[in-house]
């Protein structure tokens, strides 16, 4: 594929940030929580719980995650289960591990300031380079594109951009219409705008063309193809990969966690043992943990989708008879422990270990 010339005045009698600039003025939204006290942390933070992740979703996230870490230095100072824990539910978690390394090199190396231009930005972990347009932008004012999802369909709608994406030439072509888009003045609220545009207006479906401040000239809707642009990921089939969960309950009411690898799925959070699908249980619970005299349940399976594959998860309840379990407490203690189900602690847990948890809480 090549990329065919971007000639805006051709289209647009008014520029495209004129026209999305004044849309913003009088109809976008300006009360989300990280529109207030604007800083490079605070976009930071949202620029990266807002990747893949819809603003209703995010909202009471951020919320929290700016209560009880405020700025730069106390989430650098921060354990990493207090960051997980803050986490836990939003999904894509190495968003979380990325910024907590970040905060702790721009806290020890940059004195807590955060670099102001794309360049630098981008050399700091999970830093891309939208979000580093993003912080450039609308914390540092300074003229820098951004390109997140929202951005690349209403560019790629209004240029009729074909191909997904992912694709190098592609995503190369929406770079430079963004760049040639992205004026030198008012850059915060046009970075603002457009985000905006994409998710109130230039939705995935029923898009509301008819208020758009670029239908007049967007090509996709003069084609009648909005639904075509931007190009989708070419479809592939999933692998499904079988687990058995056990959820090992002793007669405190607590459970069983352990604590996964930094790195690959759930790196650092705490999640159940995990064993083979034909695993016997009982004796796997001996072996392993040195705990007899216990009943087993199964639950139902059920399937938890990540993006390259299936997880199919078999939970099993493993009660123990035993109440007094001193070893249990004192083995490998940065590594397991027993999650009290009346006065949980504040830890990090995926959503499908959060899930089987608050039905244990209520079984």
């Amino acid at each position: 594929m090549t990329s065919k010339p971007i000639h805006l005045p051709k289209y647009a009698e008014i520029a495209i940030s004129e026209r999305v600039l004044d849309w913003f003025a009088h109809s976008g939204r300006k009360d989300l929580p990280w529109q207030k006290d604007i800083n490079p942390y605070r976009v930071w933070v949202s620029e990266i719980m807002l990747q893949q992740t819809q603003v209703s979703t995010v909202i009471p996230y951020f919320q929290q995650f700016m209560l009880e870490l405020p700025d730069i230095d106390t989430l650098a100072e921060a354990s990493d289960d207090q960051v997980m824990h803050l986490w836990t539910g939003l999904g894509y978690y190495t968003r979380a591990r990325n910024l907590h390394k970040t905060a702790q090199i721009i806290s020890q190396q940059h004195l807590g300031i955060f670099p102001d231009t794309v360049d630098s930005l981008v050399e700091l972990p999970g830093i891309g380079r939208s979000t580093a347009g993003a912080i450039v932008s609308i914390a540092h004012k300074k003229p820098a594109a951004i390109l997140d999802g929202n951005v690349k369909r209403v560019l790629a709608r209004h240029q009729a951009i074909d191909g997904w994406p992912g694709k190098t030439q592609v995503l190369r072509e929406l770079w430079l219409l963004a760049e040639t888009c992205t004026p030198s003045k008012q850059v915060a609220d046009y970075s603002q705008a457009m985000m905006d545009l994409g998710a109130t207006l230039c939705t995935r479906s029923k898009p509301a063309c008819t208020l758009c401040p670029l239908t007049q000239d967007c090509i996709a809707r003069q084609q009648g193809k909005t639904g075509d642009y931007p190009g989708k990921k070419p479809k592939k089939i999933m692998p499904i990969k079988p687990t058995r969960m056990l959820l090992i309950r002793n007669q405190d009411n607590e459970i069983l966690l352990e604590k996964r690898p930094p790195t690959g799925i759930w790196g650092g959070l705490w999640a159940f043992p995990q064993v083979d699908i034909h695993t016997d249980i009982h004796q796997y619970c001996f072996d392993n943990y040195g705990l007899e005299d216990s009943t087993i349940e199964h639950w139902q399976t059920y399937r938890h989708t990540f993006s390259h594959y299936h997880l199919e998860i078999s939970p099993t309840v493993v009660q123990l008879q035993k109440a007094n379990l001193p070893t249990m407490h004192t083995m490998e203690p940065n590594r397991m422990l027993w999650y009290n189900l009346t006065q949980p602690p504040k830890i990090g847990l995926a959503a499908p270990i959060k899930k089987l948890i608050d039905t244990l809480s209520n079984s």
